[in-house]
């Protein structure tokens, strides 16, 4: 039997023991939510988009040689803290349930990739391997279940960031993989710092990886500036985007189909008599935002007037953004090439439809949970062909909103000739929710990842005109009629992103792999790590 004596100057050793106790079990998930909410806050429409590399700084600190069961847990708190706030618009006209449920599968897939960045911190170098393995993780999200979902991919938060220019070299993957990567060698960089001030020395290997991980992302960034190039190649376009806007949000704005046409309609045949009277720009040709008609023009003969008559108005080539509906078969999500003098000429059906959306997937057990699944009462399929179409003499390459998020739908309309990129929209159902934002900063990254000018006209949300290097040089405001006319430049050649098409995203994918193959291949079990040597770095967990 034995005591303890302790000084009256001393504090009493039970509460500290107990802080201890209590300091890693809540610290740790309450800065694993911070470093979602970080991610989220680096989203438009905020200019914040910086806050990414504490996001991730701090994500690496969480999951910093942790057992895999913590890391899942702490991954999961992570994803909800990012995708619950970034998917809310999800949930504006349908209630929680949509929203929480994909919030929540979207924050499963962080999660066990969480659980492998966890893993992967045991190597030396971590933070390339750890970011490799988030890259990983999105291209995963990207393409299951149902088609995937890429919205969320951390490099659509960075449209206005000094490391856009990473999108011309390798697109998005490289984009996504530069700025993790930037993100977790800042906190090994700190990590490493306070080492040294603990044991006065630092191994140079391990001080150079941390370095090299916040400097070559940023420096790499800068090298690519050349490659953003906003100049007029194949010469100027004059193209105009209508967005005529709509009777009502949400869900039952097309209940008054014909009053969204006639507002379209409307509006164009405004932009000609402008044209005529000399105070606009005549266009070379017009585009209409995503279901500006969900009139059938094929099988209703008034809504057919009703396009005809405004195509005559303003005399050139016009993108129309139809429901087609066939006798039999789904439905088609249309764009529709319509002539002065010849009517419609040419289509291009959506070819990325989306889930739970446009057409529903297990059916009968989400109705358990939503009765507005019977909204979608005939599902839309999916079409074949890639979308370009000649107006006046542009190739014009076309991707149907939400086919914005996916890296082939873009990228193919450019290697098929597109010298600009069209991305008719309707944001009406998701009222005055961040979502137009949203898809406004992916068009943005679309536009120096294939070097191209972009137009987005939209039925109600922010229509815009994006120049090649990204830059927004006319926009409307949400849910105003209005006409955008811009001369764009016109350009062909192909950014090295553009040509190498998914290799960059399989080069880091394999990265990835291969990291959490040297994890099992050295037996490395992941552990708390509390007072031990940090993983193949030299330094002491913080």
């Amino acid at each position: 039997m034995s005591a303890t004596i302790t000084s009256v100057d001393e504090p009493p050793p039970a509460p500290a023991s107990r802080g201890r106790r209590l300091g890693p079990r809540f610290v740790r998930p309450a800065a694993a939510a911070l470093s979602g909410a970080l991610l989220y806050a680096s989203f438009p429409p905020r200019p914040l988009w910086w806050l990414v590399l504490p996001g991730f700084a701090l994500l690496g600190w969480v999951l910093l040689g942790r057992r895999l069961r913590a890391a899942f847990g702490l991954g999961l708190l992570a994803g909800l803290g990012f995708m619950l706030p970034l998917l809310y618009w999800t949930g504006e006209e349908v209630g929680p349930v949509p929203w929480l449920a994909l919030a929540a599968a979207e924050a499963l897939f962080i999660a066990v990739g969480c659980v492998a960045i966890s893993a992967v911190t045991r190597l030396p170098y971590w933070p390339v391997w750890a970011a490799a393995v988030w890259t990983l993780d999105e291209a995963l999200r990207a393409r299951v279940p149902f088609g995937g979902f890429p919205w969320g991919k951390i490099a659509f938060g960075q449209a206005d960031s000094v490391f856009l220019p990473l999108a011309a070299l390798g697109g998005t993957p490289l984009l996504s993989f530069a700025v993790v990567l930037c993100g977790f060698g800042l906190f090994e960089a700190v990590r490493q710092f306070r080492t040294r001030r603990t044991t006065g020395t630092v191994p140079r290997a391990a001080a150079a990886v941390a370095a090299a991980a916040v400097v070559v992302p940023v420096a790499a960034a800068f090298a690519t500036l050349p490659l953003v190039d906003a100049s007029a190649e194949d010469g100027t376009a004059t193209v105009a985007a209508i967005q005529g806007n709509v009777p009502r949000l949400g869900l039952d704005f097309n209940a008054q189909r014909r009053a969204v046409l006639d507002n379209h309609a409307r509006r164009t045949e405004q932009l000609a008599r402008e044209v005529k009277a000399g105070t606009v720009d005549r266009p070379d040709f017009v585009l209409w935002p995503e279901n500006s008609s969900d009139l059938d023009p094929y099988r209703n003969p008034d809504a057919r007037i009703v396009i005809d008559d405004a195509v005559k108005a303003i005399g050139v080539p016009t993108v129309i953004g139809a429901v087609v509906s066939p006798e039999t078969g789904p439905l088609r999500n249309t764009l529709i090439k319509w002539d002065p003098a010849d009517g419609p000429v040419a289509t291009y059906d959506k070819r990325h439809i989306q889930p739970f959306g446009e057409y529903m997937p297990m059916r009968s057990f989400v109705r358990i949970f939503s009765k507005d699944v019977d909204r979608v009462q005939r599902d839309f399929g999916p079409g074949k062909k890639v979308g370009v179409f000649d107006l006046a003499g542009t190739k014009v390459g076309l991707v149907t909103c939400y086919e914005a998020a996916f890296d082939d739908a873009v990228r193919d309309t450019v290697k098929n000739g597109g010298q600009l990129i069209a991305v008719p929209s309707n944001n009406a159902t998701f009222g005055r929710s961040e979502m137009t934002y949203q898809q406004l900063a992916m068009s943005q990254v679309r536009a120096v990842e294939h070097g191209r000018s972009v137009v987005v006209p939209v039925t109600s949300g922010v229509s815009a005109v994006i120049r090649p290097d990204g830059k927004i040089v006319r926009k409307t405001e949400m849910f105003t009629p209005a006409a955008l006319v811009d001369e764009v430049p016109l350009r062909s050649s192909l950014t090295p992103a553009t040509r190498m098409g998914p290799l960059p995203e399989g080069i880091l994918a394999l990265l990835a792999v291969a990291g959490l193959g040297w994890v099992t291949v050295r037996g490395v079990r992941t552990r708390t790590l509390r007072g031990s040597t940090g993983p193949g770095a030299g330094g002491t967990d913080t």
